[in-house]
């Protein structure tokens, strides 16, 4: 199939490009300029007014697929991450059973290659069962296809075998995913440690729950020669801590939600409304300006969703009772424009590299990129275009988002996975 992109703005932060160009499509691979005439193409796409961009990257999502479908598949999650306009996702492993053995990154795999066209790389478990107490076999898990390991939703408390882990990575060369919580530190917190959580009668997480996991991780990366990446990153701590991993060495990158750029702890309406509930928690505005000023300067250089559906009746639990995690896939790139690129946060070309092409780097993947030769994964944005979020219309099962109702700007026009349009706004 031929598709020629014409009348966008090209921004490929792989070749610091930005220029206003067409892009042709042959086969499922971008193609030299002027490959083919436009009355020789299948179609030809008229992206006035948008961004033409390498398809972006998701390095944390939650498929709920295998053992707990009610909150989502693979199927509509991937449906979910098109309509986002991600072409690669990368699920964690806590499934039932989890990704812990070949076996289930096969189910995953199988299931993932029947669904849109969204690439699918799985991230396999740290331990067995994610129990923490024995570490995952990780070549065996590399040689079934997964791109890297993650206890995500806990930590490895116990930090020798989280150790041994590490050196396993770090000889298959596969980066090590981390969700940094102290688990003795929670004490049944569900919002951040602060003046909100007092006023809404509600036990709070302190940021050192955080901070704490964060630095032991940076120092046990520093020492087995790991690759680690920082998940969701909520603290002005963390923001210090990894420039501290970083002038040692340490090979690190970090992530942030949009979520936790978008919001604050004060932000939160009433202690009904769980949608306001994420692990980590919406932290204080000192938090938050700490954050974007990381992503501001590169600090942190990976932005990512932390997709995260749950069904409305565990939701509709009390505060204290409802578990963790809100949708993201669907929002995270309006989020994005209206809160860091319309604001002067982010330069355009900053926020592709955050969502694809970081990504693609962090994976020690050959995508994030739209030079010829390369696989055809590309995403059409109109940022200028605005609308309401409206939760009942997602494709994702979870309709679990604090963002419905909000005006955004940022719209996905087209999704293109492997030179094949997965996803097209009809509006």
């Amino acid at each position: 199939m031929r598709i020629l992109v014409e009348n966008g703005r090209l921004l490929d932060p792989s070749r610091e490009l930005d220029v206003q160009e067409s892009l042709w499509i042959e086969d499922g691979i971008i193609c030299e300029k002027q490959a083919f005439s436009a009355n020789q193409a299948d179609r030809v796409i008229d992206a006035a007014g948008g961004w033409v961009v390498p398809g972006l990257i998701d390095l944390h999502v939650h498929f709920r697929d295998p053992g707990l479908e009610y909150k989502e598949t693979i199927e509509t999650g991937c449906l979910a991450a098109a309509h986002g306009g991600y072409t690669t996702v990368c699920p964690m492993p806590n499934t039932k059973p989890s990704t812990d053995c070949p076996e289930v990154v096969k189910e995953v795999l199988d299931k993932a290659s029947a669904a849109c066209g969204v690439h699918v790389l799985p991230v396999g478990a740290v331990t067995v069962g994610q129990k923490g107490e024995q570490p995952t076999d990780v070549a065996a898990l590399k040689a079934a296809g997964i791109v890297a390991i993650s206890e995500d939703g806990k930590s490895v408390m116990n930090s020798e075998v989280y150790r041994e882990a590490m050196l396993q990575a770090a000889e298959c060369d596969i980066p090590v995913f981390a969700h940094c919580e102290d688990i003795n530190l929670v004490h049944g917190g569900c919002m951040n440690a602060g003046k909100r959580a007092k006023e809404l009668g509600l036990p709070g997480i302190s940021n050192a729950v955080e901070d704490i996991i964060t630095a032991r991780d940076i120092l046990l990366a520093n020492e087995t020669g790991a690759q680690l990446h920082l998940c969701h990153c909520s603290t002005k701590e963390s923001v210090n801590l990894v420039k501290w991993g970083k002038e040692m060495g340490v090979k690190l990158t970090a992530e942030v939600c949009p979520h936790h750029f978008a919001l604050s702890d004060e932000d939160i309406p009433s202690a009904e409304d769980t949608n306001y509930k994420m692990n980590p928690p919406l932290r204080s505005k000192e938090d938050v300006e700490a954050i974007k000023q990381a992503l501001k300067d590169g600090v942190m250089e990976v932005i990512s969703t932390d997709h995260a559906p749950h069904h409305a009746d565990e939701k509709a639990k009390p505060f204290t009772q409802a578990p963790f995690g809100i949708v993201g896939l669907e929002t995270a790139v309006a989020l994005t424009i209206t809160n860091l690129v319309r604001t002067g946060w982010l330069t355009p070309m900053q926020m592709i590299a955050y969502m694809s092409t970081n990504p693609a780097k962090v994976l020690g993947i050959d995508k994030g990129t739209l030079k010829p030769g390369s696989c055809a994964d590309v995403t059409v944005i109109m940022p200028d275009e605005s609308y309401v979020i409206d939760a009942a219309s997602f494709a994702s099962k979870g309709k679990n988002t604090p963002f419905d109702g909000q005006k955004v700007w940022g719209r996905v026009a087209l999704t293109i996975a492997d030179g094949k349009i997965i996803y097209e706004n009809e509006q």
